[in-house]
């Protein structure tokens, strides 16, 4: 019989202690978490993978995993920090991305332990290899030990999973793509859908206007943070929700499968619960205090914070989040509200927020092409309607969103 990779990898004095346990505690374990399973609507299981860094490299990556700990409809397992080594420096030397000044920054191992603080939560976190994979097949055992945690946490999380997981990705998928080198029929069995936010995907490969954009590996900032690690999931057999980052100088029809839209302000973030806020303002002020779980509490001083609140704040999680949940957009009353996808009412309208059949095709040099579909297949790709409508609801909608979220209160 073939061992589960939990198993194999981690079995061990622990293991053999638990597996000696009397038969009486492992029933009564079964049946308070059956009971718990009964009193609770089932959740989305989700592995969050982020290239949050801190401090930031893009504020929206903060803002984004409160959604992912507040969402009544996901089950948040893992969180995997997605980090490339060129963003850890002072001033980045990635060869094609931008040369950010604005570093050094580590892997964002300090805002997912304010979170789990705030939510009285205990969900795991590890970051993956920091270097991009060298060939498809690449499974990157020879990574440094730290840096293999985050592959292994994937499939600890697949192979410990009663029901098929969803993944998120906002970042590179090298850490996916790995795992699924690694351990290919875990990986099919126990996935339902990876949400892959990157690409550039367009009907024929077409290029932009800018010679430098056209440099870049696939035209866009995730897939060139590890081009190889993209291909090998494009072309894969695995189910895919494609959320392309790019959309080719804004050509038509390709800007309705680009979730990007952009918020005027962060003035909503004054009036979010108490110690979100300061979660908030602690990330916006790239604060590098030692006492960050206790600068939670109080009234945290905004300082460098302000000119952020003040600045215009891109937002490309929303669209993934809500597919996640099953979450609508819906006018009602007057306005637009995000609501439970079992709490629509007949005759509201809903904004566009789907998932559309396709067949896509990835070259070498990591663009893609697709072409709609009414046929099986395992790729699906984000479509919404009017952009500046898009753009107009969620303004409305979103800021509310968030100042509804509440942590808890005795954690």
């Amino acid at each position: 019989m073939k061992m589960s990779w939990s198993r194999r990898r981690f079995l061990g004095e622990s293991a053999l202690a638990a597996a000696a346990a009397p038969l009486a505690l492992s029933a009564a374990t079964a049946e308070q978490r059956q009971t718990r399973q009964n009193a609770v609507p089932p959740r989305t299981p989700v592995i969050d993978v982020t290239d949050l860094y801190h401090p930031f490299q893009d504020p929206g990556d903060n803002l984004d995993l409160i959604q992912a700990y507040s969402l009544p409809e996901v089950d948040l397992r893992a969180v995997i920090l997605d980090i490339t080594d060129a963003f850890r420096l002072p001033v980045a030397n990635h060869p094609v991305l931008w040369r950010d000044p604005n570093g050094p920054r580590e892997p964002g191992i300090i805002p997912v332990a304010q979170l789990n603080a705030l939510f009285g939560r205990n969900v795991p976190c590890a970051y993956g290899p920091f270097t991009a994979m060298r060939s498809l097949d690449d499974p990157m055992t020879g990574a440094p030990g730290a840096q293999q945690a985050g592959i292994e946490l994937i499939l600890k999380t697949l192979d410990e999973s009663d029901t098929p997981v969803e993944i998120v990705s906002f970042g590179s998928v090298r850490t996916i793509a790995a795992a699924f080198n690694r351990e290919p029929e875990l990986v099919r069995q126990k996935t339902r859908l990876i949400h892959v936010s990157a690409g550039a995907a367009t009907r024929n490969y077409e290029m932009g206007k800018s010679e430098a954009h056209n440099r870049i590996p696939g035209g866009e900032w995730n897939v060139a943070l590890d081009p190889v690690a993209f291909i090998r999931l494009m072309q894969s057999d695995l189910p895919i929700a494609l959320y392309p980052c790019a959309d080719v100088d804004g050509a038509c029809p390709l800007w309705q499968h680009h979730p990007l839209w952009k918020l005027p302000d962060l003035h909503f973030v004054r009036e979010m619960d108490p110690r979100l806020r300061n979660y908030t303002i602690f990330a916006l002020g790239r604060l590098l205090r030692a006492d960050f779980l206790r600068a939670l509490d109080g009234t945290l001083d905004e300082g460098e914070a302000m000119d952020r609140l003040n600045s215009v704040h891109h937002v490309w999680e929303t669209a993934i989040w809500l597919c996640v949940s099953g979450r609508k957009v819906v006018h009602r009353d007057g306005a637009w509200r995000i609501v439970s996808g079992s709490e629509v009412h007949e005759g509201e309208r809903v904004l566009k927020n789907e998932l559309r059949p396709c067949v896509l095709h990835a070259r070498e040099d990591g663009r893609i092409a697709y072409t709609l579909t009414e046929e099986k297949t395992n790729i699906r790709l984000f479509e919404r309607g009017d952009p500046h409508e898009y753009e107009d609801v969620l303004r409305q909608a979103l800021p509310e969103w968030w100042k509804r979220f509440r942590s808890v209160a005795d954690a």
